[in-house]
């Protein structure tokens, strides 16, 4: 019953903060201070619920994990298992009591450590404490890293089953070589079996510092409450020293094409090569492109002429993942087996195609009134900004970002796209990934489909 309430309370306030939030259009203002021993504090004032979001984010993703790959996830996943004092289900039931929600997670550039909790007085004061003894105080007990270690084995072993997965991880070790970006996040069976727990403290305790971090607060507090606020949360953090930066992603020198066999009737299909990084000066333009792309669903130009017109894929779509080095341009698609040539090629063409002609005026206005239109929703909740202020610092962006994020993309035209998509793109350069029948087995299907078409009927 407790569970149950908690829930509905939540969920009203959720939607309270939605409505609420939408009646607003204007851009939150971010203030932005360093506290005395180097942590970074980005803060939003956001007055309408009693409530607060608070994100600490790291330079300790898994592109700091060296020949241990796999260590910045398993540390993260270990923070809330216990503290000096507290085991995972009290610090569990801690959070809960209070109605404040703790969550962390890793990705290739970063880790984070998140808590979302009322403002109320007693509520608040309760959901801090235990949040910053585990911050400071987390124990990486015994029992519960050998569990973690068995689930994160038995995921690799059903990675091995997944056609997508497979593609995913070789697309990745093959557009970045020996770049840290190449490494799985989650590791490999023989470097997860050799984590220890020295492995996760010695990580802990290089990159989860103050100068190493950012912090994001977001919520109905003010100025003077999130210093306060601010300054505790530091306190707990050594001021440590920033981490190095990672090497230069270089581009690719020549196409490349990667089939790997699997017992499968669709190929799982994977094309691109190294896109963007957060503050390139093209990111707009070329964000702005591939929504026309292949970033709007239906009515993108990959969809209409790979599955619209040929039937040859139920889904295809292009992407740029931006990070701290270029991440990868992505155009990724399923198709049967005896269609996957035919499909790289239609997918490529349109890629040349886009490059040449660029998107028409009126495809590029009904890019431009999507994404400015719906880009309010995109910051209404204090879940949204918190995401969105943890990013801008973390990558060091303008902190007017959101004020003239759809100013920018009105502003760019025809002409910016096509000159970015020409410059940066290189389709004749393209990574190709397939995970799916050995191409002998494909030419067999495909005769066994056409003996089977030109049977009497």
């Amino acid at each position: 019953m407790i569970k149950i309430m908690k829930l509905s309370i939540s969920a009203s306030l959720f939607i309270t903060t939605l409505l609420l939030s939408s009646l607003s259009l204007a851009a939150p203002k971010i203030q932005h201070w360093i506290s005395d021993n180097g942590l970074a504090v980005y803060y939003v004032y956001v007055p309408e619920l009693p409530m607060m979001d608070l994100r600490l984010t790291f330079d300790a993703g898994s592109a700091r994990d060296g020949d241990k790959w796999g260590v910045a996830g398993m540390t993260v996943a270990m923070l809330d298992k216990g503290t000096k004092d507290l085991n995972a289900d009290q610090i569990a039931e801690a959070f809960e009591s209070v109605g404040a929600e703790f969550s962390a997670g890793s990705a290739r550039d970063m880790a984070w450590i998140s808590l979302r909790t009322l403002t109320l007085p007693e509520q608040q004061s309760s959901a801090m404490k235990t949040w910053l003894d585990v911050i400071k105080n987390t124990a990486f007990p015994e029992k519960d890293f050998a569990r973690l270690k068995k689930q994160a084995l038995v995921g690799l072993e059903a990675e091995k089953q997944s056609p997508a997965a497979i593609a995913s991880k070789a697309f990745y070790k093959n557009l970045y070589g020996n770049h840290p970006y190449a490494t799985p996040q989650n590791g490999t069976e023989e470097t997860v079996k050799a984590l220890q727990i020295a492995d996760l403290k010695s990580y802990y305790s290089r990159y989860f510092v103050a100068k190493n971090g950012q912090l994001a607060i977001v919520g109905s507090i003010d100025r003077n409450a999130a210093e306060a606020l601010a300054k505790k949360v530091a306190s707990v953090l050594s001021a440590g020293e920033k981490a190095a930066a990672i090497p230069k992603v270089k581009p690719l020198a020549e196409s490349k094409v990667v089939r790997i066999e699997f017992p499968s009737s669709q190929s799982h299909v994977m094309i691109g090569q190294p896109g963007t990084k957060r503050g390139d000066k093209d990111y707009f333009a070329l964000y702005l492109g591939n929504h026309g792309l292949g970033g709007s669903g239906f009515t993108s130009r990959l969809m209409k002429e790979v599955r619209v017109k040929r039937g040859l894929s139920y889904s295809v779509y292009s992407y740029f993942i931006s990070m701290r080095e270029p991440g990868p341009f992505l155009l990724g698609l399923q198709t049967k087996n005896s269609q996957v040539d035919e499909a790289v090629k239609v997918a490529n063409d349109v890629v040349k195609d886009f490059q040449k002609n660029g998107p028409s005026e009126e495809q590029l206005k009904a890019s431009k009134t999507n994404i400015t239109g719906g880009f309010p929703l995109r910051t209404a909740s204090n879940d949204d900004i918190i995401g969105y202020i943890a990013m801008i610092g973390f990558y060091g962006l303008p902190l007017d970002y959101l004020d003239t994020f759809t100013t920018t993309i009105d502003k760019i035209s025809r002409k910016d796209v096509m000159d970015a998509y020409s410059r940066r793109l290189h389709p004749d350069k393209f990574l190709t990934v397939i995970v799916g029948k050995k191409e002998a087995q494909v030419a067999s299907d495909k005769k066994a489909e056409k003996a089977t078409a030109d049977a009497p009927k």
